[in-house]
C-alpha cells in the first residue's frame, strides 16, 4: 500500500492507496476518539460487495455501523438529499462524537462531507471513494458540496476528511463510462500539472485503461500527490489549487445546463478542457499544438472532444455562477503543458467565438 499525508496545518490526514484497503480500514483508520457509531453514506449501485466489506473492518473498532443508502451520481447531490440525511442522523441518535463515512463516488464524497461539516456542527469525516473520479480527485481537500438548480456545488464547506482509503480494487467494476470521466481527471493533472505524467499516459495507455492493479495504484498515488500539495499550499482556492480547475468553468455550465442528467463530471470536463485549449490558443496565450495534444490523449482515453453545446447565451449565463467570478468570469488557460495561469477579462465576444468554432448555436 501507498500512503500520502495531506499536510495542512493542524488537520493533516492520510490518504491510503492499495488493494484490499478496505478489508484493512480497521488497523489503517487513526485513533477515532470516542466513537460509538459510523454513519455509512452510501451509494446504493456500490453497497454489495464493500459495504460488508467495510462493517467487518469498522466492526473491528467497536463501532456500531449505520448504513443510509443515497442516489447514484449528481441525484444525490441536493438539498432534499441533505436533509433526509441530517434527520436520519438525528432520528438515529447521532453524537458529536461519531463519524460519517462517504462510501461511493465523488458525489457521495461530496454529499457526506457536507453533512458531516454541518450536523452538531461538525463531525469526522471518512471518506472512502470507490470511483477513480473519487480516488484521484473528489476525496482529497475538503471540498464539499450539493447543487442548486442555478449552479454546482453552490452550498457547501471545506470540511478535511480524517483519512481518505482508495481501494484500487473497487476500480475493476466500476462502469466503464465512469471510469472513462475519472481519466478526464487524470488527464487534467496532466495537461495541468504534470507534463510526465501526461507523457506516460500517451506514450501507454493501455495497463491503466485495462485497468490493471498495479498501473492503477500508481496512477492513483501519483494524482493524489498532485492534489495533495495544491491543497496544503491553498487549502481554500484562493491562488493554486484553482489550477486543479482547468477544464471545469465549461464543464460545470454544462452540467447545470443539462440539469445534472446529461453528460458525466468528467465529460463535461473533457469538453471544458478542448474549449480552454481553444479559448488560450485564440488569445495567443498558447500554440495550437497544445489544443492538438489535448484532443489526442482525451480520444486515447476513451473521452469525446465535441458534440453538441447549448447555446452560447446559456453557456455564457451560467458561466456567470462560476465560483472562480471575481468581477468578471475569469479562466484557467495554459500558456504550455504545465503552465497553467488565471486569466481575467476575456471578452463576451471572444467566447462566442470560440464556442461558435466548437459548434455552439448563438
Amino acid at each position: 500500500m501507498d500512503r500520502v499525508t495531506v499536510p495542512i496545518p493542524g488537520r493533516s490526514y492520510e490518504v491510503t492507496i492499495g488493494a484490499g484497503v478496505v478489508e484493512h480500514a480497521g488497523s489503517i483508520l487513526p485513533d477515532l476518539g470516542r466513537a460509538a457509531q459510523a454513519f455509512v453514506v452510501v451509494d446504493g449501485a456500490v453497497a454489495d460487495p464493500w459495504l460488508g466489506r467495510l462493517t467487518g473492518a469498522l466492526d473491528a473498532r467497536a463501532l456500531h455501523v449505520v448504513p443510509l443508502t443515497v442516489p447514484s451520481g449528481e441525484a444525490a447531490k441536493t438539498m432534499d438529499v441533505y436533509g433526509t440525511l441530517l434527520h436520519q442522523l438525528a432520528s438515529q441518535e447521532a453524537h458529536r462524537d461519531d463519524i460519517v463515512v462517504a462510501l461511493g463516488g465523488g458525489t457521495v464524497g461530496d454529499l457526506a462531507g457536507f453533512v458531516a461539516s454541518t450536523y452538531m456542527r461538525g463531525l469526522a469525516v471518512v471518506q472512502v471513494p470507490t470511483t477513480l473520479i473519487g480516488q484521484v480527485d473528489a476525496a482529497i481537500g475538503g471540498k464539499t458540496a450539493v447543487n442548486l438548480p442555478e449552479g454546482k456545488n453552490l452550498v457547501g464547506t471545506f470540511h478535511q476528511p480524517l483519512a481518505v482509503l482508495c481501494d484500487v480494487g473497487a476500480l475493476a467494476s466500476v462502469p466503464d463510462r465512469d471510469f472513462r470521466s475519472g481519466l478526464a481527471e487524470v488527464a487534467k493533472y496532466g495537461l495541468a500539472m504534470d507534463p510526465e505524467l501526461l507523457t506516460l499516459i500517451e506514450q501507454d495507455p493501455a495497463p491503466v485503461v485495462a485497468r490493471e492493479p498495479a498501473a492503477l495504484q500508481a496512477l492513483v498515488t501519483r494524482c493524489v500527490r498532485i492534489k495533495a500539495a495544491a491543497v496544503a499550499a491553498d487549502e481554500r482556492d484562493a491562488a493554486g489549487r484553482l489550477f486543479l480547475n482547468y477544464g471545469h468553468t465549461l464543464g460545470h455550465a454544462l452540467e447545470r445546463l443539462d440539469a445534472f442528467a446529461g453528460r458525466s463530471h468528467g465529460e463535461a470536463v473533457a469538453i471544458g478542457m478542448v474549449f480552454a485549449a481553444r479559448l488560450a490558443a485564440s488569445k495567443d496565450l498558447a500554440s495550437e499544438d497544445v489544443t492538438k495534444r489535448t484532443i489526442r490523449v482525451l480520444t486515447a482515453l476513451g473521452l469525446e472532444t465535441d458534440g453538441p453545446l447549448p447555446p452560447a447565451h446559456d453557456i455564457l449565463t451560467a458561466f456567470r455562477m462560476d465560483k472562480k467570478f471575481h468581477g468578471g468570469v475569469r479562466f484557467v488557460l495554459l500558456r504550455a503543458v504545465g503552465d497553467p495561469t488565471v486569466v481575467a477579462g476575456v471578452t463576451k465576444e471572444e467566447l462566442r467565438t470560440v464556442l461558435h468554432e466548437m459548434g455552439a448555436p448563438a
